[in-house]
């Protein structure tokens, strides 16, 4: 399939494309639908939902993003692609077949549970950015109920999807407290250890990290900055080329760890190599990896953008000041996140305590987990 939509992407204008890249969708999704409508709809009472995927990662596949929240729904929710009376999306992964989901939604009376991140605007996508929104304001407005991630992703979805009029609530990403939990010991006391999780989307989140690296340097000169995930949109192996010349012409590229995609299994235990998390994105919605790196103890420095200053407040990390902006990206202040690092690592256990405590108190997996069996169960009473 990837190798037609590469082909139509080369041989044919815009307008064609989308017909026929639209065609291939439906093509490719006809036998679940097939499967959907013949299947017998779910006795009354009882919650059968589906994530409009037929198959979500497990934790032994690399997954992220809502992709993760699919995961750990359906631990207690298990996905069932054909017979289903609750269909939960998650914007960051909303099925290219929306269309059909709206549909299916008045023809089979089914509830529809939208999970709203952020939203594309100029300074993050460019030219086009309405379009890519669209399925999402359609998803929006016709669900019966909506989560926002954070007050952030409820702020830019009124702005630019249009505010909601019916039900919602602001609901933050869970963390698992019991799986994602703090060392017993320092990873090593006469280092600082950094540590710029998940994935390096856009890559300039990277580049903002060499930057406070080359300055820490100048203060502490033994000093590791471990980066995770993929770097921007290249091959991997070409992406890491690129970025250690980019640290060497900084000459720091001694200092840079590489540890590409990691299994959801084992994100502990990199959480836990690290003394602080640096969180360099501007506008960031609700960043899970903030939260995981708060439950192992992990406090934050960041921009003080986006939903990030919620998940933090002001015991867990210190925020690097930002005005909001939807026109450019404005990259933290370098110097003052320096600065910011060498006032968490010389009381790091005090704000480490203090980022556990709060990820135990406000983001924990099981209050999230029975907030969303209430709202099913009190949809399908309707």
């Amino acid at each position: 399939m990837r190798i037609f939509l590469n082909l139509i992407k080369f041989l044919f204008p815009y307008p064609i494309r989308q017909l026929l890249s639209y065609i291939l969708m439906v093509f490719k999704n006809s036998p679940r639908w097939a499967g959907i409508f013949l299947t017998k709809r779910p006795p009354d009472g009882k919650i059968y939902v589906s994530y409009g995927i037929n198959h979500i990662p497990c934790q032994n596949e690399i997954a992220y993003g809502g992709m993760i929240k699919y995961q750990l729904l359906q631990n207690v929710f298990p996905n069932s692609p054909f017979r289903f009376n609750i269909q939960y999306i998650v914007s960051s992964v909303t099925p290219r077949d929306w269309s059909q989901i709206l549909w299916l939604k008045e023809r089979k009376k089914v509830r529809l549970v939208w999970n709203q991140n952020g939203v594309w605007y100029k300074a993050c996508y460019g030219p086009g950015y309405e379009k890519v929104n669209y399925p999402m304001k359609r998803m929006l407005h016709a669900a019966d109920y909506v989560f926002y991630q954070s007050r952030f992703c409820k702020l830019s979805a009124d702005h630019f999807l249009g505010e909601r009029k019916d039900s919602w609530e602001i609901l933050y990403n869970p963390v698992d407290t019991k799986f994602f939990k703090p060392n017993d010991s320092d990873p090593d006391p006469k280092k600082i250890i950094l540590l710029l999780g998940g994935n390096q989307f856009p890559y300039s989140r990277f580049e903002h990290a060499v930057r406070i690296l080359s300055l820490l340097i100048k203060y502490h000169s033994n000093v590791q900055l471990i980066v995770t995930g993929k770097l921007g949109s290249l091959p991997q192996k070409e992406a890491i080329q690129n970025s250690l010349h980019f640290a060497k012409r900084l000459g720091v590229s001694d200092h840079i760890v590489f540890l590409g995609p990691y299994l959801y299994k084992d994100a502990p235990d990199i959480y836990r190599k690290s003394h602080i998390l640096i969180h360099t994105k501007y506008n960031d919605p609700c960043p899970t990896v903030v939260q995981e790196a708060m439950a192992c103890g992990i406090p934050v420095v960041y921009s003080n953008s986006g939903g990030v200053p919620e998940l933090v407040g002001d015991e867990a990390g210190i925020g690097i000041p930002a005005r909001l902006t939807w026109e450019e990206e404005l990259p933290p202040d370098s110097q003052a996140m320096a600065e910011a690092v060498l006032r968490i690592y010389d009381e790091r256990t005090r704000y480490g305590e203090a980022a556990r405590e709060r990820a135990v108190k406000y983001f924990d997996l099981q209050p999230w987990l029975k907030r969303h069996k209430e709202v099913f169960e009190e949809l399908l009473c309707r």
